[in-house]
């Protein structure tokens, strides 16, 4: 009688006919911003010229 409740709970599992996709769309943007301090800030202003 044991043996039997045990093959009744038999599980297969069979690998799918096709293969499976996974389409991943991933979008990376940088940026990347510079901050000037002020001293270069001023330096810019007063040698506009130069820049």
């Amino acid at each position: 009688m044991v043996g039997a409740t045990m093959a009744g709970g038999c599980i297969s599992v069979q690998a799918p006919e096709k293969p499976i996709v996974i389409e991943l769309n991933i979008n990376i943007k940088q940026e990347v911003a510079y901050k000037l301090s002020s001293d270069a800030t001023k330096t810019i202003e007063t040698n506009r010229d130069v820049f």
